[in-house]
């Protein structure tokens, strides 16, 4: 009967219920198969085991500019240099928009400013290329796609931004060139600083739309209406400028046109391609 029993005992590798006496896991000259049973592996005996996703997997959830923590806390960043930036300067923001309309005469074609008024214009310009990166950014992710061969969704926001930035030095040396030549240094330097203010005055104007979007869920077609008009008014401030500065002693008024679409729009058009261009390469398609 002993021996019945050890030899039941030999071949229980299952480790069911038998009349033999059971063997400890820790005996080191126990059998292998002793130590491993049929669920000793299984996942729903030993939860420290990986078993993978159960069931099916649902929707993801639609991207939303307040769910994202990066793009919100830079909004609240430059909101909060905007209104500190607008504290110091504000006298100085003032004095040229009541100037702004005013056609002066060659001895005052001079804009005295200050360092610290430079630097926050220039620092209004690179909120500009942010928020104007952003934008593209929203617009590319509901109307062309949100996969991209790129890791992570901020690489291609600094990507549309390094391309704004370049937009405007591009557009910055070509004015001073082709002014230069043509006008004088004296005409170009008044023209720079008015060109100056008015893409500065771009950032603060297009801050209001994203925080709305932000925070208040505008949805994606009033933006781009609100950014179409914006740009269209500030390209009419910019003709109206070009014509106060060079061209209202011209003789040929049609001259006018010419150096705006040279200068403004067919640059414009250029850098619209361009982003389409780079945003058809990085996107992924299915």
């Amino acid at each position: 009967m002993a021996l019945q029993q050890d030899s039941i005992e030999s071949i229980d590798t299952l480790h069911l219920p038998v009349p033999a006496k059971g063997h400890s896991s820790l005996d080191v000259q126990l059998p292998q198969y002793y130590r491993e049973g049929f669920f000793s592996k299984d996942t729903l005996f030993h939860p420290e085991l990986p078993g993978g996703r159960l069931g099916v997997a649902g929707d993801p959830v639609p991207y939303n500019i307040h769910n994202d923590s990066v793009i919100t806390s830079i909004l609240l960043c430059f909101f909060i240099l905007t209104v500190v930036a607008y504290a110091n300067t504000h006298e100085f923001m003032n004095r040229q928009l009541k100037k702004f309309f005013y056609v002066p005469n060659d001895a005052s074609l001079e804009v005295i400013e200050t360092g610290t008024e430079l630097r926050v214009q220039l620092f209004m310009v690179l909120l500009s290329c942010v928020l104007l990166s952003l934008l593209y950014y929203f617009y590319v992710i509901h109307y062309v796609g949100d996969t991209f061969i790129l890791k992570s969704q901020y690489f291609l926001i600094a990507i549309y931004m390094v391309m704004m930035v370049g937009y405007f030095t591009v557009k910055w040396w070509l004015y001073t060139f082709v002014n230069t030549v043509f006008f004088g240094s004296k005409k170009n330097k008044h023209w720079l600083k008015t060109k100056l203010f008015i893409s500065s005055m771009g950032g603060v104007v297009f801050l209001p739309v994203l925080l709305l979007q932000a925070y208040f869920d505008i949805t994606e077609k009033n933006v781009v209406i609100y950014f179409a008009v914006v740009l269209i008014f500030v390209k009419i401030l910019t003709f109206f400028k070009c014509y106060v500065a060079f061209f209202r002693r011209n003789v040929v008024k049609l001259q006018i046109i010419l150096y705006f679409c040279a200068l403004e729009m067919v640059p414009l058009l250029a850098f619209w391609g361009a982003l389409d261009y780079v945003t058809d390469s990085l996107k992924i398609n299915f």
